[in-house]
């Protein structure tokens, strides 16, 4: 068990099967709610999720000249779109991507988010210990949502981290392609970038080269599945103590029609202009 310290009342709300095609934004609410609890007091938790078909936007890729048009091709394509309320720019998703996030209280007046990003980079690194320990931090140039603490094996990024910090909460959100095509999801990134640039200076967005992302199952030539690391999270937390919970058993989870008011506030809130 890798030395990183998570709180030991953390529970584990493990949504990985809930595969249908609800609101992109529908975990993004949900994590804004229970932020606002922990905030308050109630258990910090570890949140695991994923979604069959979307790209979420950065508030910086919302903002490029065309956006609104390389939104509407996304959707074109099938894709559920939305602009994310936390830090980082695009990122395509399916079901081989296992979305991670660390609902953690946070003090008054804390300014230091380094250590936070450490914190979920350790989780992965734990979770990943029995199958490589050639992880690699440090941003991947040309990846998609790039930056400092990007993991990658082999030159070839795998996982990205971002951060909600509210007044009393936070939410560290990572992103990990365990199975599936890498350069797919690249070659997405850059056509949307490609179309929603217009005018916009080149420094205003990623340029996302090929051969920057790969999953896990591609950088270790093995077959991983989502599931296999959603379990292998389930794995190396058990010593610790910390147990998966049903939303019956998380103090103060929000009913349904909460997560859908908070869904259209953030829609509004964070839309594309134009």
């Amino acid at each position: 068990m890798k030395d990183y310290n998570l709180p030991q009342n953390m529970v584990i709300l493990d949504r990985l099967q809930e595969t249908d095609s609800k609101d992109i934004l529908y975990a993004f609410a949900l994590e804004e709610l229970l932020c606002r609890s922990i905030g308050k007091g109630t258990p910090p938790i570890l949140h695991i999720w994923r979604h069959p078909r979307a790209f979420v936007m950065g508030l910086r890729d919302s903002r490029l000249p065309l956006a609104a048009e390389a939104e509407r091709w996304l959707y074109e394509q099938g894709y559920d779109t939305a602009v994310r309320n936390s830090g980082g720019a695009g990122v395509p998703l399916d079901l081989g991507v296992v979305n991670v996030s660390l609902l953690l209280p946070k003090a008054a007046g804390d300014m230091e988010h380094r250590k936070d990003f450490e914190l979920m980079a350790g989780l992965i690194r734990d979770v990943m210990d029995k199958l490589t320990n050639r992880i690699d931090q440090g941003e991947v140039a040309g990846s998609f949502c790039p930056g400092e603490f990007d993991l990658s094996v082999g030159g070839r990024k795998f996982c990205g981290i971002a951060q909600r910090r509210q007044q009393h909460a936070i939410s560290v959100q990572a992103f990990i392609l365990t199975e599936g095509d890498g350069e797919e999801k690249a070659a997405l990134a850059r056509e949307f970038y490609e179309r929603a640039a217009g005018s916009a200076d080149p420094g205003d967005y990623p340029l996302v080269a090929p051969g920057s992302m790969a999953s896990l199952s591609e950088c270790l030539n093995m077959k991983l599945s989502a599931e296999q690391f959603a379990a292998n999270i389930l794995e190396v937390m058990e010593p610790r103590g910390i147990q998966p919970a049903k939303p019956m058993q998380i103090a103060a989870f929000p009913e349904e029609q909460q997560i859908r008011s908070m869904i259209e506030l953030l829609r509004q809130r964070y839309a594309i202009k134009g």
